[in-house]
């Protein structure tokens, strides 16, 4: 399997496919929630893996909800994925963020993603990245419309999430 690492010295690293992805992610939850949602990889150089910490940029003018999960993102060298949620960001600037969720890589057996939400508890664990992210991530394009289907609806659907029925990003 590609980015998986036999040499405990080495560390497990994401595929190029699977940065793409993440980084599609972002973007996704970016245009999804209306608010710029960064994605940072993490090097892997002293746990042994790496892993994709996604967070929302808080605004500095207002008070930060003491509840709310917190990372810092950004700095020196930060492999931050996809547009950005459209945000200039300085380089080198760290960034104080709301923490959504992280994936991290593993190296047990039939495992190879371990979701962490933003309490920090393992949530999911898998060999398929795309199981594990909030979007359908498939390549099939959308079917097309029933002739039945009424034109005025110019809003574009919203991306299937892969918890049926549920709207929360986990």
């Amino acid at each position: 399997m590609q980015g998986m690492s036999t040499d405990p010295l080495t560390p497990l690293v994401f595929s190029a496919d699977e940065l793409e992805w993440l980084g599609r992610t972002a973007d996704a939850l970016t245009a999804w929630m209306g608010k710029p949602v960064l994605a940072e990889v993490m090097d892997g150089e002293e746990t042994g893996f790496e892993w994709v910490v996604f967070g929302i940029p808080l605004d500095l003018t207002e008070t930060p909800d003491d509840d709310l999960a917190r990372v810092q993102m950004g700095g020196p060298g930060a492999r931050l994925l996809g547009n950005r949620g459209g945000v200039e960001l300085e380089a080198g600037e760290v960034y104080d963020c709301h923490f959504l969720w992280a994936i991290q890589l593993c190296d047990l057996e039939g495992v190879r993603f371990i979701k962490v939400d933003s309490s920090g508890d393992e949530v999911a664990w898998t060999d398929s990245l795309h199981d594990i992210l909030p979007f359908d991530a498939s390549h099939d394009p959308a079917p097309a419309p029933d002739d039945d289907t009424p034109d005025d609806n110019t809003d574009p659907p919203l991306p299937p999430l892969n918890a049926p029925g549920s709207r929360h990003l986990h």
